[in-house]
């Protein structure tokens, strides 16, 4: 199979991603963001390895065959069952399988995994080595610049040199710190002060290994400038918050200029994934949570938010409440 980060490495072609997000990146919301942009790689939330182990595979790896190229982001730390996921999840024919060595949540904490894994460089490696025997897809890994009192100059080269040496196809960095005592998930996403330019120097050292940098990217433009420095850009919150500055990547970062997806196209491609959804049991309210982003800032939007958030709950709500809400929109492209 093609690895896709060395070709793009190779050529000089960038790639742009939507981050692993918890309770946001599910199914559901990738299969809004395909929608809006063909070229962007999308991630799964993060999915622990033991749950796929032991849980419902179906429900916790099971996608649709649009939201292509969409990667897996797995948590763990054990290489076995790390492998183990990994040769499960192979049967749902992912396009990436990506490491979390960067949440900092209690949860990752207690099982000694996420960020706490940039104290342990050799165990990722090893889980790294281990991923690659059973798969013939790109195994990259997602991490901070370092946690705690870790000075970065020295935490993310050594983590990154022995996950290179153990086969890694690509580094994507939260160029952020993590402080895995003292601050929520929430404050470590905003408090840690940025550093991209250590991101820079790193994909200065590396220049033949794809360097992606992620954290604190709020529009497209940000996007384009970072390009200019590492091989791709991850856009986290503001790909969700204001899920419509999806519809402009395509164009923007790539060039594309195939024609802006109409609002009309989009609610009846909506309608007809949600009408599929709860005829196999789901609510409407679990599709429509992940649209409440997609006019931010355009005549209507408040309205078209409360028609959803109002409505969508509700026991017996259907498709109509879609077209209710979309009509609260004033007349315009989607990307406005």
């Amino acid at each position: 199979m093609d690895n896709f980060y060395a070709d793009a490495v190779a050529s000089g072609e960038k790639i742009f991603s939507i981050a692993p997000m918890l309770d946001w990146t599910d199914r559901h919301y990738r299969y809004l963001a395909r929608l809006l942009s063909k070229r962007a790689l999308l991630y799964t939330e993060m999915v622990v390895a033991d749950a796929i182990i032991h849980g419902d595979r179906d429900r916790l790896l099971g996608f649709d065959p649009s939201e292509h190229p969409v990667a897996l982001q797995l948590g763990g730390s054990d290489p076995e069952k790390l492998t183990e996921a990994v040769r499960i999840a192979s049967d749902f024919g992912y396009d990436e399988i990506n490491l979390n060595v960067g949440c900092p949540s209690d949860r990752v904490q207690s099982g000694t995994f996420g960020a706490c894994l940039m104290q342990t460089p050799d165990v990722v490696a090893r889980a790294v080595a281990a991923m690659k025997t059973v798969t013939s897809v790109p195994v990259t890994v997602k991490c901070r610049i370092g946690v705690d009192e870790q000075d970065p100059e020295a935490s993310l080269p050594g983590l990154v040199v022995p996950v290179l040496e153990a086969g890694a196809d690509a580094i994507w960095v939260h160029a952020r710190k993590a402080w895995l005592q003292g601050l929520s998930p929430k404050e470590n996403r905003d408090i840690p002060p940025l550093d991209y330019d250590i991101v820079y120097r790193l994909k200065q050292s590396f220049p033949n290994v794809f360097i992606g940098i992620n954290g604190g990217i709020l529009t497209l433009d940000e996007a384009r400038g970072h390009l200019t420095h590492v091989d791709g850009v991850m856009m986290g919150r503001a790909a969700y918050h204001n899920t419509s500055i999806l519809g402009d990547v395509d164009a923007m970062l790539f060039g594309d200029e195939r024609e802006t997806l109409s609002r009309e196209a989009l609610l009846d491609a909506m309608s007809a994934y949600c009408a599929a959804y709860i005829a196999s049991g789901g609510k409407l309210s679990t599709v429509t949570r992940h649209m409440l982003g997609l006019f931010q800032g355009m005549p209507g939007a408040r309205r078209y938010r409360q028609v959803l958030s109002a409505d969508a709950p509700k026991p017996g709500a259907g498709v109509e409440v879609l077209a209710r809400a979309f009509d609260a929109m004033q007349p315009a492209a989607l990307a406005g």
